[in-house]
């Protein structure tokens, strides 16, 4: 069944919100980014809280992913900073079971929009790793470390002890540019070189540093970086 299917009745922007902001009836495509953002918040200015949001963050998305303390400061209650984790939260285990219902190589459009889920909209770097099987199955998703919004470290003998210890054949490790640009630094491209070497000397095949931007991607192997 689609989603479309789903929907009761039609909406306009403004339209089917009740007085605290909550919506009454399904949006639709045409809902705005503010009212969608307004049927989350309890509060009775819950529209005047999203436009103020919009207009301070670059997106809807860095809406979302903001810090509470950043949410906060606009007024905003523990429960609806809550509401906006859990729908994050849910987003991120939607396109995961995407990546994991069949080989990552063979469903890697699947695997970038998890990826721009799960990390476009983080305000520090954080570097991932997938770790999969013989038959590129993935068999874990793994933060391994969190940096600055310029700098993450890596430390290669880290993430081939953690290869060994789940028996992983291949990896594929990402991380982040918080400005939105993807395009590899001359660190990132050496900590790769430096990744691909321990990985040969285990029998572990890198199989890409992908480095998610806003809406955009890097592919070091697409780029002939790999």
């Amino acid at each position: 069944m689609s989603a479309s299917s789903l929907i009761l009745a039609p909406a306009l922007p403004t339209q089917g919100l009740a007085m605290n902001g909550s919506f009454v009836v399904p949006p639709t495509e045409e809902t705005t980014e503010r009212d969608l953002l307004a049927g989350l918040l309890t509060s009775s200015q819950a529209t005047a809280c999203a436009s103020a949001l919009l207009q301070h963050f670059p997106s809807i998305g860095h809406v979302i992913a903001a810090e509470p303390s950043q949410l906060r400061a606009f007024g905003m209650a523990a429960h609806d900073i809550a509401v906006f984790r859990f729908v994050r939260e849910i987003a991120c285990r939607m396109a995961r079971a995407e990546v994991r219902s069949r080989p990552v190589l063979s469903n890697w459009q699947a695997l970038i929009a998890y990826l721009q889920t799960a990390m476009a909209y983080e305000q520090i770097e954080q570097f991932r790793i997938l770790f999969l099987d013989r038959k590129n199955n993935l068999i874990a998703d793994e933060v391994q470390q969190r940096g600055t919004v310029n700098h993450t470290p890596v430390y290669p003998r880290e993430v081939m002890k953690r290869a060994l210890i789940l028996n992983a054949s291949a990896l594929i490790v990402v991380h982040n540019h918080p400005s939105g640009d993807p395009k590899p630094s001359r660190d990132d491209i050496e900590t790769t070189r430096e990744l691909k070497a321990a990985a040969n000397a285990l029998e572990v095949e890198l199989h890409d540093h992908v480095v998610i931007g806003h809406g955009k991607h890097a592919s070091f192997r697409s780029l002939g970086l790999l």
